[in-house]
């Protein structure tokens, strides 16, 4: 597989965005092919899918985090997580009249809905997911209702939706009972208006506590319901759906795309002017970088979380200048963002070899540069107002972390086998 990333040559003076040419990197055994995933790192066609194929089968290693099990419960989770967030960006940009930004958002919200249903498609049939398509895009519509006019009726057809679509799952999953179903919908809904009533109030620190609430809500949803997909379709979803391999590869998954979603949500911020919500989307990124922290210290030990934190915290810090720069039109300023983003990414690299010495200090390397180079393709579209590729661009950053945790987790479980 190719990483586009590795930038050459310098950049381009006098324009308002730092154009950089990159040649592809091959990154070998770093990034695993999974037959369950239809995806390619970093490609826009591919952020848009991303489906289980209907012919992949029980893996070979039951309880690893690349069973297919794993590895669905791993992929709804992203997409449940960037609905979360995708819908509150939307939300947001409706109360405060950003059109523009919203017609951006609910695009990009189209595309999520799209790869869920693909997924349904494929466990199930086409009639299943022709149903779940016109219930989940439904709901969504009616999130920015509420934003808009947050009217009793917004509030009641919400109320339907969730015993609308709990009946649907227990029809299709008849192991997961219809009050369950319905509230795990109800749990949904609840969190996201807790979003959209704090964005009404204007208390920045709360919808970024809430939109961090409700995308851990979906975690709950995507394991109840791989749960009872591999129990009815034990040789489609093979593997232990709950086994310490598979919470490994999700909470990977979860923590990195977050970051993802953050940073995205920061950035427009800072280009937009709107300080308070800036300064409430670093506190949640602070709070990000502590769970990343954590869960690396649980795998590798407290050195090794206590070094990523400081380092990881860094390169958002980079992006926030190159996006301070791009917004000024400061081109000195945005060239050594980008440097500084530069030598983040080789000092990634070299941290990550160090703890996991499979993967190599140029694999990672090439990884964080994707990483950091896919966000710099969000920043730009922001700071020229296309919100509709820059809400694409989020998709595909998002998509490549999903590779990135993808990558690491069987390493892991490899270096560390008695763990898992």
């Amino acid at each position: 597989m190719k990483v586009v990333s590795d930038p050459v040559t310098g950049t381009r003076k006098g324009n308002t965005m730092i154009r950089v040419r990159r040649r592809p990197l091959r990154l070998g055994a770093a990034v695993l092919t999974l037959g369950l995933l239809a995806t390619a790192c970093g490609s826009p066609s591919s952020s848009a899918k991303g489906q289980v194929e209907e012919s992949t089968t029980t893996s070979t290693i039951a309880k690893g985090p690349d069973s297919t099990a794993a590895q669905l419960r791993s992929k709804l989770n992203g997409l449940l997580q960037e609905n979360v967030y995708l819908t509150s960006a939307a939300t947001g940009a409706a109360l405060a009249g950003r059109s523009d930004e919203l017609a951006g958002a609910v695009a990009a919200l189209g595309g999520n809905s799209q790869s869920l249903t693909d997924n349904v498609t494929a466990i199930f049939d086409a009639k299943t997911g022709t149903t779940f398509d016109g219930l989940w895009r439904k709901h969504v519509d009616l999130f920015v209702t509420y934003a808009q006019g947050r009217s009793p009726q917004a509030v009641s057809d919400l109320t339907q939706f969730t015993k609308d679509f709990g009946t649907f799952l227990n029809s299709a999953l008849p192991s997961l009972s219809a009050d369950t179903a319905t509230g795990l919908a109800a749990n949904h809904v609840q969190a996201v208006k807790a979003v959209v009533d704090a964005q009404a109030a204007g208390n920045q620190t709360d919808v970024y506590t809430n939109e961090r609430a409700a995308a851990a809500q979906t975690t709950t949803m995507a394991s109840s319901l791989v749960g009872a997909i591999h129990q009815k379709y034990p040789d489609k979803i093979g593997g232990d759906p709950a086994s310490k391999g598979a919470d490994l590869v999700t909470t990977l998954t979860v923590d990195l795309r977050e970051n993802v979603f953050l940073t995205c949500a920061a950035t427009g911020a800072a280009l937009g002017g709107r300080n308070d919500e800036l300064t409430a989307a670093r506190a949640a990124l602070d709070n990000n970088t502590a769970a990343l922290s954590d869960a690396l210290a649980g795998i590798y030990g407290p050195a090794v979380g206590t070094t990523f934190g400081p380092l990881w915290a860094k390169h958002i810090g980079f992006l926030v200048d190159y996006t301070t720069a791009v917004g000024a039109k400061q081109q000195a300023n945005a060239d050594m963002a980008i440097n500084n983003l530069l030598q983040f990414t080789q000092d990634f690299g070299a941290f990550i070899n160090t703890a996991s010495p499979k993967l190599s200090k140029e694999s990672a390397a090439a990884l964080a540069m994707t990483h950091v180079f896919t966000l710099k393709d969000v920043i730009d579209a922001q700071a020229a107002k296309n919100f509709t590729k820059a809400d694409a661009n989020e998709r595909i950053a998002g998509d490549h972390m999903s590779t990135v945790a993808s990558t690491f987790a069987p390493l892991i479980v490899a270096q560390f086998p008695n763990n898992y």
